[in-house]
């Protein structure tokens, strides 16, 4: 691709996102950013929801991961699948009914403020850690596939990418990224069918031959009984589930977007239909996944040294104009999709949870203006920072790191729907401090404690249970009578 068609095809994709900006944003007010007005269509969200939750990791690192884990990913998406069920019946309705802006207004309901702000500051560090995670990636795929030629350093990279969604989501907030991210899941999903179509042409096979290629290929080796080890079903499995519940379910990112249906109804119907179209999604990219390695071995390309990298170097080297074209717009999508939604949920939660700001206050838009800078700032940092000491596959870097993160808010949430006991609330921020300490501790040694087994994604289970361990003991005798009857 030239420089010049890179730069047209970019600066579409920006004029566009900014359109769709200036629309959303029409007689927005400071409420419209954190709630957006509550008027969302409930199938924009869920086709929305696709984009957000595929983000750069799923687009770039899951077709690579192929090469090292084969399938073994589907078992986690399969609890991925019951999660979001749990989530529709059990969080939705309690969201609705308390009528919260941020989800962790809950916590202070339940336990009282030091739990409170004990939840929210896991929020804010996980999706900071989780966001520049995503970000990062697809920077570097961008950086690595198109700017490097054009001579832009990695920073200035970044400095844009979060200068254009800060541009675009400052006014309307939430509101503008329903509507971004339905329109970036089309060019994310249009991007992956286009690669499999050009891939099919490039080798004259069908559909069907496809099918059969993927059935037979050791690649799609899809379940694990071996109790040892770290892609076992049942790890898999139970982490898939625990990691949307937390991620998703007690995360002010996802959950912002679904508080923004009209009713508890329609939030659910959101979460029933995306739940089905977010497992479809990530077929297609597993199935991309052995078609690549497929791809590469009958035209004798050698594999690069990094997994992730496969589909960027395939996809601008060997696929045509066409395809780099599709793959420029998926990856842009991916990347936005997912860093617009976090900076504009990290917003939300610092100014409510943190500063106290009334939605409809004059003097709490500014303060929103100014902590919207702040945080777009922070991420920039974290990537930066992350630049330098990253050496692994990001998709696994992502859900290690959530392990440690959200546990303890899974754990905390747990406890408040599954227990009917008040806690001693001044000690239960040590409690959620402590929990992926030990967790790290349990981890580190587990080889050698329990006879060789390794913990996977389910190192949240772990965290999440030792803080629900951890609040048993910080129980009282007094029920939580009278504040849980207003849930």
């Amino acid at each position: 691709m030239s420089t010049s068609l890179i730069l047209i095809v970019i600066i579409l994709f920006f004029v566009l996102l900014l359109c769709v900006s200036y629309f959303t944003s029409r007689k927005a007010k400071n409420e419209t950013f954190f709630t957006g007005n509550r008027r969302s269509p409930w199938y924009l969200v869920a086709f929305g929801m696709v984009g957000s939750t595929i983000s750069g990791v799923t687009f770039i690192s899951v077709p690579g991961e192929v090469g090292n884990s084969a399938w073994t990913y589907f078992q986690f998406l399969l609890g991925n699948f019951v999660g979001y069920w749990v989530i529709a019946i059990v969080l939705i309705p309690l969201y609705y009914r308390l009528n919260l802006v941020s989800i962790y207004t809950y916590l202070e309901k339940r336990f009282g403020f030091c739990s409170y702000k004990t939840g929210s500051f896991f929020f804010l560090v996980s999706q900071t850690i989780g966001a520049s995670f995503r970000l990062f990636l697809a920077a570097g795929v961008l950086q690595f596939t198109f700017f490097d030629s054009l001579g832009i350093p990695f920073w200035v990279t970044v400095f844009l990418t979060l200068l254009f969604i800060w541009l675009y989501t400052h006014k309307a907030g939430i509101k503008t990224v329903v509507w971004t991210d339905s329109l970036q899941t089309i060019f994310i999903i249009g991007a992956v069918i286009f690669t499999i179509y050009t891939i099919l042409k490039q080798l004259d096979m069908g559909l069907g031959d496809m099918i059969t290629v993927i059935n037979n290929h050791p690649y799609s080796h899809t379940f694990d009984w071996d109790w040892h080890s770290k892609t076992n079903f049942f790890k898999q499995f139970l982490a898939g589930l625990g990691i949307v519940i937390a991620i998703n379910g007690l995360d002010q990112n996802m959950m912002q977007k679904n508080l923004t249906c009209k009713t508890k109804k329609e939030s659910q119907k959101n979460m029933f239909w995306f739940s089905f179209a977010f497992l479809l999604a990530n077929l297609f990219f597993m199935a991309l996944g052995v078609m690549l390695y497929y791809f590469a071995k009958q035209k004798g390309i050698s594999l690069p040294g990094r997994s992730d990298d496969l589909y960027p170097m395939l996809a601008v080297r060997y696929f045509g104009v066409t395809a780099g074209i599709f793959f420029l717009l998926g990856i842009l999508s991916a990347a936005y999709s997912s860093a617009d939604s976090a900076l504009t949920a990290l917003t939300t939660s610092f100014c409510i949870d943190i500063l106290n700001v009334k939605p409809d206050s004059l003097k709490g838009k500014q303060t929103r203006k100014k902590v919207h800078i702040g945080f777009a700032v922070l991420l920039f940092i974290v990537i930066v920072i992350f630049r330098a000491i990253n050496n692994g596959s990001v998709v696994i870097a992502v859900f290690r790191a959530a392990g440690y993160t959200y546990g303890p808010l899974l754990g905390l949430f747990a406890f408040g729907l599954l227990c009917k006991r008040e806690v001693k609330d001044r000690f239960v921020p040590y409690v959620c401090l402590l929990s992926p300490v030990l967790t790290y501790i349990i981890s580190s040694h587990s080889k050698v404690w329990f006879g060789g087994y390794e913990f996977g994604f389910e190192l949240l289970l772990l965290n999440a249970g030792l803080t629900y361990t951890g609040l048993l003991l910080l129980r009282q005798n007094k029920k939580y009578g009278h504040k849980r009857q207003t849930l």
